[in-house]
C-alpha cells in the first residue's frame, strides 16, 4: 500500500488493471485506516482517470453479491452524492413514481456520507428492513415494481472502507463509483453526477456497455435534475443542454428542494410527496426525474407523456402503493 501511495503522491496514475488490483487487496484487509484515508483523498486533489474509474468499478463488480433479479426491463435512478446541496431524496421518490407508472426499478443506494440523508437513511427511518435475500428481493420486485439494494450488503469492499468514509465525511471516489456498481446490472440507468468532468468520464464508461443510459449534471452543481438551472445530458445519442422551461417546468429556487437538517426532516418531506401534501416545487422535481426515467426506458418516448404518467402515479396514489408494498413485503 505504501508503494501505491508514494506513486500517487508523485502525481502518477494507475492503469485499469492496477486500480482493480489495489481495490481487491483493500477488500481483503490491506492498508491501515490512515492509509485508506490518504488513498481516498488523492482523488480529491486530482481528477480520477477513466482507466482508474473503470478499474475500481471492475473490482467492485467482481466482488459483489448477485441478487439474481430479472433486469432486462429495469432501471436504476441514482446520484453520486457529494454535491453538497443536501436535497431531499429526489431519486428515491422518483423510483416509486416510476414503479407506480408501470416501470420496474432496482434502486442501489447507501447511507449518506456527505449529506444528511441518503436513500438508505430515509428508507430505514420509514421502516424498511434491508435484505440481500434473493427470494425476498424477487418477491418485492414483482409485487412493488421496485426493490432496494443496500450497498453494504452486496459489496464486501465497502464494509472495509465504510468507517473511514464516515470519519472523512466528504465525497470520495466511492461516491463516484456508487451508481456504476449496481450488483443487479439493470439494463437502464439514470445517473446524476456532481460535476461535468465526472459526467464525461461516466459517459465514456457507459458507452462501453450495452446499457441505455442518461448521465446528467445540473449546471449550478446538482447531481440530479434539480430544475434550478439548465441540465447537461449525456447519452448514446450525444449531448444536450435543456432548461427547465424546455421540459415544461418552472425554474426552482435552490431552497425549495432543500432536504432539511436531519433524517427526520428528509423523511417528512418524503412522506409528504407520496401523500400529495408536498409543495409544488417538491412534487415538480420528483415528477421531472421520474419522467426522464420513463422516457429513457422507452415506456413513454414523448417526454410530455412521461410527465403526465408521473403526475398520475403520484396523484392517484400509485407511487404510494408501491412504497407501502415495499415496506410490507
Amino acid at each position: 500500500m505504501k508503494e501505491i501511495l508514494n506513486r500517487l503522491f508523485e502525481h502518477q496514475t494507475l492503469g485499469g488493471d492496477e486500480a482493480k488490483d489495489i481495490l481487491l487487496r483493500i477488500s481483503e484487509g490491506e492498508g491501515t485506516d490512515a492509509q485508506l484515508a490518504a488513498f481516498m483523498t488523492v482523488y480529491l486533489m486530482r481528477s480520477i482517470t477513466p482507466e482508474e474509474l473503470a478499474g475500481f468499478r471492475a473490482a467492485l463488480m467482481e466482488l459483489c453479491l448477485d441478487p439474481k433479479l430479472p433486469t432486462r426491463d429495469a432501471i436504476d435512478l441514482c446520484g453520486t452524492g457529494g454535491d453538497a446541496k443536501n436535497t431531499f431524496n429526489i431519486s428515491t421518490l422518483a423510483s416509486f413514481v416510476v414503479a407506480g407508472a408501470g416501470g420496474k426499478v432496482i434502486k442501489h443506494g447507501n447511507y449518506g456520507v456527505s449529506s444528511i440523508s441518503g436513500s438508505s437513511n430515509v428508507l430505514e427511518h420509514l421502516g424498511y428492513l434491508f435484505s440481500n435475500d434473493t427470494d425476498h428481493l424477487n418477491h418485492t420486485f414483482e409485487q412493488a415494481g421496485m426493490c432496494f439494494l443496500h450497498a453494504p450488503l452486496f459489496h464486501p469492499a465497502l464494509k472495509r472502507v465504510g468507517p473511514v468514509r464516515k470519519q472523512l465525511g466528504i465525497k470520495t471516489f466511492f461516491n463516484m463509483l456508487g451508481p456504476l456498481v449496481n450488483p443487479a446490472r439493470p439494463k437502464y440507468r439514470i445517473t446524476g453526477v456532481f460535476n461535468l468532468e465526472l459526467a464525461r468520464r461516466y459517459h465514456y464508461i457507459c458507452q462501453q456497455t450495452d446499457e441505455t443510459y442518461i448521465v446528467l449534471h445540473t449546471l449550478d452543481g446538482y447531481d440530479e435534475l434539480s430544475l434550478t438551472a439548465p441540465v447537461k445530458l449525456f447519452s448514446k445519442n450525444g449531448e444536450q443542454v435543456l432548461s427547465p422551461a424546455d421540459m415544461g417546468f418552472k425554474t426552482l429556487e435552490q431552497a425549495a428542494i432543500f432536504g432539511g437538517d436531519s433524517v427526520e426532516d428528509a423523511a417528512r418531506i418524503f412522506s409528504n410527496v407520496l401523500y400529495n401534501q408536498a409543495t409544488e416545487a417538491q412534487q415538480s422535481v420528483v415528477v421531472a426525474n421520474a419522467a426522464l426515467a420513463l422516457q429513457c426506458m422507452g415506456l413513454f418516448p414523448v417526454f410530455e407523456d412521461a410527465v403526465a404518467a408521473s403526475v398520475e402515479s403520484l396523484k392517484a396514489g400509485k407511487a404510494l402503493a408501491s412504497f407501502q408494498t415495499l415496506l410490507n413485503s
